[in-house]
């Protein structure tokens, strides 16, 4: 009867576990949920509201920035350049203009959309969807790291000739 009576305890104690485990997850896939959705919902917000400057860069200026520096001193373009106005594109679903405007900004601006959508399901399920994000990554590392490099060391340039089309020759 003792060994009835403790195992049933044992048993409950388990499940109280379990449950209090499973709690303390889902309210930790919401934070960590929270944390990337309002952000990357910051960010694509403001992308929304700005309005993409024609001349395809400067239009971080309308958030009360100051010059890019990189352009200012030298002329030339910064590794970034044009991205604010790339993400306003977007946002204003000018795909071929943002596209045109900083190639790169594409894998940017699908990894900010990810993001959010991430981070709002999280938020709302507890469920841990940045755990797989986050191991997709993890198993590609180092390809993600090249690309990334890569992606933006060839924006980079298609901005310098775009800005400078006379270096083209």
């Amino acid at each position: 009867m003792i060994d009835t009576l403790a195992n049933k305890v044992n048993e409950g104690v388990e499940q109280a576990t379990r449950y209090m485990e499973k709690v303390a997850s889902q309210r930790t896939n919401r934070v960590v949920g929270a944390v990337l959705a309002v952000p990357s919902w910051t960010v694509l917000g403001l992308a929304r509201w700005l309005d993409p400057n024609p001349q395809g860069y400067g239009t971080h200026l309308q958030l009360g920035m100051s010059e890019c520096t990189m352009m200012h001193f030298t002329g030339y373009p910064c590794p970034m350049c044009g991205m604010t106005t790339t993400f306003a594109l977007y946002a204003d679903l000018r795909v071929v203009d943002a596209l045109l405007n900083q190639p790169f900004g594409l894998v940017l601006f699908g990894t900010t959309v990810a993001m959010a959508v991430i981070g709002a399901l999280d938020v709302a399920t507890g469920r841990g969807y940045w755990k797989r994000a986050l191991a997709w990554v993890d198993r590609r590392e180092t390809k993600v790291a090249a690309v990334l490099l890569l992606g933006m060391l060839g924006g980079w340039i298609y901005k310098v000739f775009q800005v400078h089309p006379e270096l083209l020759g």
